[in-house]
C-alpha cells in the first residue's frame, strides 16, 4: 500500500487508483482503544531507538503466503448442516478472479480444513451466521475475506463488508491479504485505525465513506457510526476476528456490540462471522445468548476440541532461572548464539517497562533487536511491524499487543520472558494468551520451539502448573539454564538445528 497521494481524514492517507485492481484508502482518528497490555510502574514511550537498526538487505526472507493443511485439527460441529465441505476452491461458489488469485496470487493448492469446512457456510445461500474456531496459521483470514470480497457489489459505491479488529497491527494485516486476494476486483476498501499525530484531521471534516469493504479497529468504527459517515444500510457482512477478545468483558465487548445494535438497527439480515483461535466458556455463553439475540438468522459452530488446542508441531520447553539477569543470560548466550540461524523470534514480556529493559540490556550487549508496545507513537509501530515483515530485522521483543492474529511465517522461535496473565487477577494465567503466543512459533504448522523462562519463585511454577493442567500437557524442563548441550538437544528435537 503505497503512501503516494495527499493526506486525507484522521491521519491516514488515501491510495485510489482509478477502478482497475482493488482500490484502498486508510483513514484514522485521533485516539482509538487502548492496547490490552498490562503496563509497568511507568507507563511512559520507551526510548526505543528505531535508527539503532543496521538495515540490511541480504537478511530478507520470503514472506509469500502458504498453504495450511490444518489437517490435524479435529473439529466439533454444531447442528447438521445443508452444505458440504469443499476439497478444492473451484467446488466453490467463487469468481474466476477469485480464483485466479488463490491459485496463482496466493499460490495455494487446495483449502485447508477450516476453509473446507466453513467456506461453504460463507458463500452459499442461505448465508448463515458463523462461529468459528481454529488454530493460529490454519487459514482463518482467507476465509473470511474470501467471504467480504464475495458478497460485495462491484457496482454499488457504499460499504458493504465491515471487519473488525483488536489492534492496528491486525487491521493492516487483514487489510494487506484483502488486496492480494482482490487484486483483480474492482473493489474499494478502506482502512480505520487509529492515527499519527502527523496526519490528523478531525472527524467533522471526513467526506462520507463510500468504499465497499472496510477493515479497522472497533474505536475508530464507532466515531465513524456516530459521526454518521459510515453508513450501515447496505452492510451485508461483518467479521469479528479475533472475536473472543471483541466480545469478552475485559476486551472490546461495548464497543462491539454498539457497532452491531447500529448495524441491526438498518438491516437485520447482516451475515455476521466471528473467527477466533480461542473461545473460552464466558465468551461463547456470550455469543450464545447476546449475539444470537441480535443476528437472528440460522447458526453454524465450528469448535477445535479442547485437548487439540497444543499446538503439536511445536515444542515446549521449561527454563528455571535464579534471577532475571539469568533469564537474559539465557536468551543472550543459549537461545541467540547457539539458535541464531532458526529464523526470526519473538520474546514475550509481560509490561513496557519490562519490554523496555530488556531491550535496552540486550542492545548494550551488541544485539540487534526491535521492541514493540502499545506506548509507542503510531508510525513507530508501523515501522517496526513493516521492518520485522521483511525479514530486515530478525529479534522482536513485544508486550501482548501482538500476541493474537499477527502472523509471520518465518517465526519459529518464541520465548516468553514473562508468563502471560490475567490483566486484573496476576496470580492467574491466561491461557488464550498463552496458545497464542505458542501459534507464534508454529504459524502454518510449521515447526518451532517455545521456551518459558521461570523464576525459582513460587509464583512462576504455580504458573506453569496451572498451563501445564488447563491444555493437559507435560512441557519438559530443562536441566540446567547454563547448559549449552540442553539448548542444543531441545533445539534439535524442535527440528530448528
Amino acid at each position: 500500500m503505497e503512501d503516494n497521494h495527499p493526506a486525507h481524514a484522521d491521519g491516514a492517507s488515501a491510495v485510489t487508483t482509478e477502478a482497475k485492481p482493488l482500490q484502498t484508502k486508510s483513514w484514522a482518528d485521533v485516539a482509538d482503544e487502548p492496547d490490552q497490555e498490562q503496563t509497568g510502574p511507568s507507563d511512559e514511550i520507551s526510548d526505543v531507538q528505531l535508527d539503532s537498526l543496521s538495515i540490511d538487505e541480504s537478511k530478507r526472507v520470503n514472506n509469500n503466503l502458504t498453504d495450511p493443511d490444518g489437517s490435524s485439527i479435529d473439529f466439533v460441529m454444531s447442528a447438521d448442516t445443508p452444505y458440504t465441505s469443499a476439497k478444492r476452491f473451484s467446488d466453490l461458489n467463487l469468481s474466476s478472479e477469485l480464483l485466479e488469485c488463490l491459485y496463482i496470487e496466493m499460490k495455494f493448492e487446495r483449502p485447508s480444513k477450516i476453509q473446507a469446512i466453513s467456506l461453504p457456510t460463507i458463500l452459499n445461500p442461505p448465508y448463515k451466521n458463523l462461529i468459528a474456531q481454529a488454530h493460529n496459521g490454519s487459514g482463518k483470514t482467507t476465509c473470511f475475506v474470501l467471504g467480504m470480497l464475495s458478497r460485495v457489489d462491484q457496482e454499488l459505491e457504499a460499504p458493504q463488508a465491515l471487519c473488525i479488529c483488536p489492534t492496528r497491527e491486525l487491521a493492516i494485516q487483514n487489510m494487506e491479504v484483502l488486496l492480494k486476494m482482490g487484486k483483480y476486483m474492482k473493489i474499494t476498501s478502506e482502512l480505520a485505525i487509529p492515527a499519527d499525530s502527523s496526519n490528523y484531521i478531525p472527524i467533522y471534516k471526513l467526506p462520507l465513506i463510500t468504499a465497499q469493504v472496510i477493515i479497522g479497529t472497533p474505536g475508530t468504527i464507532n466515531k465513524w457510526i456516530i459521526a454518521k459517515i459510515l453508513g450501515m444500510t447496505r452492510m451485508k457482512i461483518l467479521v469479528f476476528d479475533e472475536a473472543d477478545h471483541m466480545l469478552s468483558e475485559s476486551g472490546f465487548q461495548d464497543h462491539s456490540v454498539k457497532i452491531m445494535k447500529a448495524i441491526v438497527k438498518c438491516n437485520s439480515n447482516c451475515q455476521v462471522l466471528l473467527f477466533s483461535a480461542t473461545f473460552d466458556d464466558a465468551v461463547r455463553a456470550f455469543v450464545s445468548k447476546r449475539v444470537k439475540e441480535l443476528f437472528v438468522g440460522d447458526y453454524k459452530e465450528v469448535f477445535v476440541k479442547k485437548e487439540e488446542l497444543s499446538l503439536e508441531s511445536v515444542k515446549q520447553y521449561k527454563v528455571q532461572c535464579p534471577d532475571e539477569h539469568s533469564k537474559i543470560e539465557v536468551i543472550k548466550g543459549k537461545i541467540f548464539e547457539i539458535g541464531d540461524k532458526v529464523g526470526q523470534s519473538i520474546i514475550f514480556v509481560r509490561t513496557r517497562d519490562s519490554a523496555s529493559n530488556l531491550h535496552k540490556a540486550l542492545v548494550k550487549l551488541g544485539y540487534e533487536v526491535t521492541t514493540i508496545h502499545g506506548a509507542l507513537k503510531q508510525e513507530d509501530r508501523d515501522t517496526i511491524i513493516k521492518e520485522f515483515k521483511q525479514g530486515l530485522t530478525q529479534v522482536l521483543i513485544s508486550t501482548d499487543v501482538l500476541a493474537r492474529g499477527f502472523h509471520q511465517p518465518q517465526v519459529n522461535l518464541v520465548v516468553n520472558f514473562d508468563l502471560p496473565v490475567k490483566y486484573d487477577k496476576p496470580w492467574e494465567p491466561d491461557y488464550e494468551v498463552y496458545l497464542h503466543r505458542v501459534g507464534k512459533a508454529g504459524c502454518f504448522g510449521r515447526e518451532g520451539a517455545v521456551f518459558n523462562l521461570l523464576l525459582d519463585a513460587d509464583r512462576d511454577i504455580t504458573i506453569m502448573d496451572k498451563i501445564e493442567k488447563h491444555f493437559n500437557v507435560q512441557i519438559p524442563q530443562l536441566g540446567s539454564w547454563k547448559s549449552d548441550k540442553d539448548f542444543k538437544e531441545a533445539l534439535k528435537k524442535a527440528g530448528l538445528l
